[in-house]
C-alpha cells in the first residue's frame, strides 16, 4: 500500500474521530469508513505516531480518541 493512501486513510480517521469527540470502537470506525482491517490499523499506526490519538482498551474493545 503507497504512503499515500495510508495518509488520506489517516485524515478519514482523523476527521471521523473529530466529529465525534469521544472515543470510539475501531470497529465502528472500520465498518462506517469501509476500511478492511490493515486499512484501518495502518491508519490508526499513522496517527499514533504522529501522537494525535489515544488508543486504549475499555471493556475488552480497544477504542480511540483525538488527543
Amino acid at each position: 500500500m503507497e504512503m499515500s493512501v495510508i495518509g488520506t486513510n489517516a485524515g478519514k480517521v482523523w476527521t471521523y474521530l473529530n466529529q465525534k469527540q469521544s472515543f470510539t470502537d475501531i470497529l465502528e470506525i472500520k465498518f462506517n469508513l469501509n476500511f478492511s482491517n490493515t486499512e484501518l490499523y495502518l491508519a490508526l499506526g499513522w496517527l499514533a505516531r504522529e501522537g494525535k490519538i489515544i488508543i486504549t482498551e475499555q471493556e475488552n474493545t480497544l477504542v480511540v480518541k483525538l488527543k
